[in-house]
């Protein structure tokens, strides 16, 4: 369950914003769509595997000298 305490003068709209920052970054959304269909343990690993080659690509050492 999350909380977000309205401080004074604080606008709603300002409140739903952290809200929504926090519950992004809880990830229950995300697992809720990873759950809807059954995924096989072997793509789901190829999946990982596939993502973390692109961020190795992506956020790799760039050693420029």
């Amino acid at each position: 369950m999350l909380i977000i305490n309205v401080k004074d003068n604080e606008s709603i709209d300002k409140a739903l914003k952290r809200f929504k920052k926090k519950f992004e970054k809880t990830g229950v959304l995300r697992q809720l769509r990873a759950r809807t269909a059954f995924q096989k343990p072997s793509v789901k690993r190829r999946t990982e595997i596939i993502k973390a080659t692109y961020k190795e690509r992506m956020y790799g050492n760039h050693t420029e000298q």
